[in-house]
């Protein structure tokens, strides 16, 4: 059984960090082995990075084979990230789990739709919003602890008018994410517009992602209610983009989508500075590509977010809310190793020196 030693400053969490940890055969230990390792790692080693909004197994077009969605995660995994939360695919990435060679995965299914109300060949299209909860458990059986929901997107339907709204009833989203819990999955869903956002934090969501049209008020409201928010930021960079593309036809749409794309990085101050978790998502895998953490983490800097929350919440922090182990004893050996700490130089997350997966160095 080979050992490997990594040594310089290995990041535990927020308050601890030792000199050196050792990798045994897959495992971790924090005291020394005996004899001489077979080689060893130098620099700051962080528990594996995570991608909390990532699409493994989708592209722009829809579903993806099993040959390309291994390259995303072959991607993703030379970047450091070594846990990604899928946040919704057409695709059955089930058989990712089988792979030592690639990221922990944790699905979420198919993104919950309504008909023309999401982007076409992603979403599971619900004829009726009285299919939700139903939908919700058929999900939660299929995925890894997660269910999406497609809280709003825009209503074409409405012509000139066309803008954002939301997809359900309050009242179906209840039951929806009550289904949800009852089967033992967390809920998160999609959300750009102000409307859904209530009506999603009165149903007991689990997570929002994007929520760019949170008032102070909701944030606020986001805040107190423990409610982790994914910014995506690289997504919500494009905003400007979608506007233009659709300004001709849906004004309304592209006035607002304008402001929320102008806002983006106050929205972002303003949820960290109410205490509102951040986790780090590149909502790669549809118009973005796959392998940009730390392009994700370096625009949330920018923005005005701490460097020390944002690499915290590129691991340990966000690992440890997923429910799944960091750096400690005994736990599986999914490390990253830097030349310099990243809680200094946020740049430092684009070049990793090794990354470490069940124990075997991938890169």
């Amino acid at each position: 059984m080979g050992v490997l030693h990594l040594r310089g400053t290995v990041v535990l969490d927020d308050e601890r960090e030792v000199g050196d940890a050792w990798v045994v055969g897959d495992r971790l230990t924090l005291e020394r082995p005996a004899g001489v390792p077979d080689a060893t790692l130098h620099g700051w080693v962080l528990p594996g990075l995570v991608d909390v909004h990532c699409h493994i197994g989708l592209d722009a077009d829809g579903p993806v084979d099993a040959a390309a969605a291994e390259r995303q995660a072959l991607a993703d995994r030379d970047s450091g990230v070594l846990l990604v939360r899928d946040a919704g695919s057409p695709a059955d990435t089930g058989w990712v789990h089988a792979r030592a060679d690639l990221p922990r995965l944790l699905r979420a299914g198919r993104h919950l739709a309504r008909p023309r109300r999401y982007l076409r060949h992603y979403g599971r299209e619900l004829e009726a919003v009285t299919d939700l909860p139903r939908a919700v458990r058929d999900e939660a059986a299929r995925g890894d602890g997660w269910v999406k929901v497609v809280a709003d997107w825009i209503d074409r339907d409405l012509g000139p008018e066309g803008d954002l709204r939301p997809l359900w009833p309050a009242d179906v989203l209840v039951e929806a994410v009550a289904a949800a819990h009852t089967a033992g999955a967390r809920v998160t869903a999609h959300t750009f517009a102000t409307e859904a956002l209530d009506p999603l934090l009165d149903a007991g969501v689990d997570c929002l992602e994007h929520a760019t049209g949170a008032t102070p008020a909701q944030v606020e409201r986001i805040a107190a209610a423990g409610v982790p928010v994914t910014p995506t930021l690289l997504q919500v960079e494009r905003f400007d983009a979608i506007a233009a593309q659709g300004e001709a036809r849906f004004p309304r749409f592209a006035a607002r989508m304008r402001a929320m794309h102008a806002r983006r990085e106050q929205h972002v101050r303003d949820l960290h500075d109410a205490g509102v978790r951040l986790l780090v998502g590149t909502d790669a895998g549809g118009t973005i590509g796959h392998g940009r953490v730390a392009d994700e983490a370096a625009a949330m800097v920018a923005a005005g977010v701490p460097v020390r929350d944002v690499v915290a919440a590129a691991s340990w922090r966000t690992r440890a809310w997923l429910g799944v182990d960091g750096i400690d004893e005994g736990t599986s050996a999914d490390v990253v190793v830097y030349d310099r700490d990243p809680r200094a130089d946020v740049t430092a997350l684009a070049a990793p020196t090794a990354v470490v997966l069940r124990g075997t160095r991938v890169r």
